[in-house]
């Protein structure tokens, strides 16, 4: 114990130095014979509660490798629409599609033109009627914002090129051609530039040469940025995830919160309830400061991925007691910077390894476990295509953005992913199949996504941890929020069943239930019986 303590402070150390009511519950004795049966039926009796904020169960979606409506083997808009009902059903309130413009490649984050959607994906109509029907589902769509860089295709790229080809020896005017100042051009040979083909200069080009950066400290590219969001916004987008913010102006943190504060005030100026959130891959000191420039949501990297605590505690490196502690010390943390922050707590995405490998030999019970501890942070949620069933891929990046796997049958639904993805194996049935199994991991993930949607405590509230009941196999939490009825979250992340005293603590009943096999969770007396790798929530006496 006392050497996992060691490792924790020494991880967070690193971490931050680096980087309304419910129906009537379940009384204690009055339980089903399985835990399955018990999780169904007892979760079943708490209604979701449609509240109209920024705290959602956001579903990422790759759209090439989502669906396909139209037999071309590359997934579209009209296929995202045709599975809104499914997406909506399975507990998400919000997607994020990852970037939908025109583009040279597969994944569009080599935007040609701002201000369209690629012919491989559908029209604008089509993505008007997708939020359409989103928004009749209750269901806000949030957009990919691209503005680090370019594709190299693009206009305003290529109209600076051709211009400096034809320069010679004459100086820059951008007069003569405005675009030239939209780049960040030079004739001294640098890291992170590229060699502009058949002149001596070169351009800033972070993540590829296809993918110049713009200068975004031109007035003319913002106000570029300016009329990009505006468009998405009179097409009724309701927010925008923001790619790569930590390379706006790489390695000055100070000028890309100066950017992201300009950015959250002009987007907000135009429509006051717009919701963003930043990709900030960096260490989560940098992160959590970046949260000074009002920007709504971070995405939280210290808990997800491999190598994040989820991971690390399923994988016995860390407590169940250091990953409560953990939440309520970085709550703690991002609200130094904005006290309205809203955390965006997530597992896996479309660059990270898929989840389903990370535990050698698992039968789904600590993949299931995993996808509700990220599920049971407060904030705003996101969960990646495919983890709902646990999919697998992992390597080159088009092996993490594998096809949906709707069926084992090539159906008319099923994409062919992206050119030069390997085979990938999955480890766990396709949907069709999981969907009929009460204990298969899709079923566990529609259960704990009704439980944050019953429970607006999850998601809003602060946690307030327990060191005197928390040990290293369980720990209990509560999560309190003004204007919602207080919850307690007991978790076993061991693989016994733990028995927890709960008598001093004012809950009386259980209220739902997470369990991965066919042990009962029982409570009486005060004292939960807690089966292995099961997770219990309580609702506090109004």
């Amino acid at each position: 114990m006392q050497s996992r303590a060691k490792a924790l402070a020494a991880y967070l150390a690193a971490v931050l130095l680096l980087t309304g009511c419910s129906e009537k519950k379940q009384t204690a004795g009055d339980e089903p014979a399985v835990s399955s049966l018990q999780m169904m039926e007892l979760n079943e009796k708490n209604k979701p509660e449609e509240i109209d904020d920024a705290y959602r169960n956001v579903y990422e979606i790759f759209p090439y490798s989502y669906c396909d409506s139209n037999g071309d083997g590359i997934g579209d808009l009209q296929g995202i629409i045709s599975k809104l009902d499914y997406i909506h059903d399975t507990g998400f309130n919000a997607i994020w599609l990852t970037p939908v413009c025109p583009s040279p490649s597969y994944h569009k984050y080599d935007i040609t033109d701002y201000e369209s959607i690629d012919q491989s994906f559908g029209t604008l109509a089509d993505y008007d009627q997708l939020v359409k029907e989103a928004h009749e589902r209750n269901m806000k769509v949030y957009f990919d914002l691209v503005i680090n860089h370019t594709s190299s295709s693009h206009p305003w790229f290529q109209k600076a090129a051709v211009y400096l080809k034809q320069l010679g020896d004459n100086p820059v005017n951008p007069q003569d051609c405005p675009y030239v100042s939209y780049y960040n051009f030079t004739k001294k040979k640098d890291t992170g530039y590229a060699s502009l083909p058949g002149t001596d200069w070169y351009y800033e080009a972070r993540f590829s040469d296809g993918m110049p950066d713009l200068n975004l400290d031109n007035e003319n590219v913002r106000n570029e940025i300016r009329n990009i969001m505006q468009f998405w916004i009179d097409h009724k987008v309701d927010g925008f995830r923001l790619d790569a913010v930590t390379s706006y102006y790489t390695g000055q943190p100070e000028k890309n919160i100066q950017f992201l504060t300009w950015l959250n005030q002009t987007g907000k100026e135009m429509k006051p309830d717009l919701y963003f959130v930043g990709e900030a891959w960096t260490q989560q000191s940098e992160y959590a400061s970046y949260y000074a420039s009002g920007i709504d949501s971070f995405f939280d990297f210290a808990a997800g991925d491999n190598d994040g605590l989820i991971a690390k505690t399923l994988k016995g490196d860390f407590g169940a007691d250091d990953f409560v502690s953990y939440m309520a010390k970085e709550e703690e943390l991002y609200g130094s910077y904005s006290p309205a922050y809203i955390n965006a707590p997530f597992y896996t995405n479309h660059d990270m390894n898929r989840s389903a490998g990370y535990y050698a030999g698992d039968d789904g019970t600590l993949t299931k476990e995993a996808l509700a501890m990220n599920l049971l942070m407060s904030g705003n949620a996101f969960l990646y295509y495919g983890d709902e069933i646990g999919m697998k891929g992992s390597g080159i990046d088009e092996n993490k953005r594998a096809p949906m796997y709707w069926s084992d049958d090539q159906t008319e639904d099923t994409c062919n992913g992206p050119a030069g993805m390997g085979k990938v194996t999955m480890k766990f049935p396709p949907l069709d199949q999981q969907e009929e199994d009460p204990l298969s991991i899709y079923s566990y993930v529609k259960q704990a996504l009704l439980i944050r949607n019953a429970f607006p405590s999850i998601a809003r509230g602060r946690t307030i941890v327990h060191d005197e009941i928390n040990e290293e196999e369980y720990a209990v939490f509560e999560r309190k929020a003004e204007g919602y009825p207080s919850v307690l979250i007991a978790i076993n992340t061991s693989g016994e069943e733990e028995q927890i005293d709960l008598s001093k603590l004012n809950y009386k009943e259980l209220s739902a239930v997470l369990t991965s096999d066919e042990n009962k969770v029982t409570y009486e007396d005060g004292i939960l019986n807690l089966p292995a790798h099961a997770i219990v929530v309580m609702e506090a006496d109004q």
